[in-house]
């Protein structure tokens, strides 16, 4: 695993080297969310990075013969996955980075989410199937620093626990009624954003502020 992190690393610095400065650095941050975290009066300011967290859409039992590595998205599934790319570009949300699982539906998932407005690096990874929060936390602390934004694509249980993790556990996630409500689930399709203080190989438990939650049912197209 390390040896494959530490690839990653390697894999992302040298990718986004030809991305265009503007995407790469700290100093053009997207408009939906702050590059610099205040974290006290008078006190100076700590760089952030963002984080997005988006469960596959829902997908499709029709074909029992089908592995569950290989099952697509449903039709329903298609739908709000291609509503939650609206969403995304209204948001101005656009990764550096992509973490997808390799399960059929988690492509999909990112399928939908494209073209997007700035292309960003992705990566597949077989890790990233069925992960826990451990193995995706380890995961994220083999991004490149330079990567301001990353996207990770993935699965429940896992990419549950490592949301309630980045703010802290169920107990600090009573603070706030979008905490609460991530904390109570996770449903398929939703996005969360986290500002992520410090650098990836630093992230930990309490590490990411909650920005957003999103979930399909909040979305007019979905809900109406």
């Amino acid at each position: 695993m390390f040896v494959a992190i530490r690839g990653l690393r390697r894999l992302c610095e040298i990718r986004l080297a030809a991305v265009p400065h503007a995407r790469r650095g700290h100093d053009k941050p997207p408009r939906t969310w702050h590059n610099r975290l205040a974290i006290g009066p008078g006190s100076k300011s700590v760089v952030v990075g963002q984080l997005l967290l988006l469960r596959h859409a829902k997908s499709s039992w029709d074909d029992p013969r089908l592995g569950d590595h290989a099952r697509p998205l449903s039709a329903r599934g298609r739908r709000a996955a291609a509503a939650m790319r609206r969403a995304m570009q209204e948001l101005d949300l656009v990764p550096d980075v992509v973490l997808v699982s390799s399960a059929r539906r988690t492509l999909q998932t990112l399928e939908a989410l494209e073209p997007w407005v700035e292309s960003p690096l992705v990566e597949r990874m077989d890790a990233l199937y069925l992960a826990g929060a451990p193995q995706l936390l380890q995961i994220l602390h083999g991004v490149a620093e330079t990567a301001r934004s990353v996207l990770l694509v993935g699965h429940n249980p896992g990419l549950h626990d490592l949301a309630v993790l980045l703010i802290g556990g169920r107990e600090a996630a009573m603070a706030t009624p979008m905490a609460r409500r991530l904390a109570e689930s996770y449903p398929t399709g939703a996005l969360a954003e986290f500002a992520v203080r410090g650098g990836w190989r630093t992230l930990e438990a309490g590490g990411g502020r909650l920005l957003r939650f999103l979930r399909p049912r909040d979305l007019p197209e979905v809900a109406a």
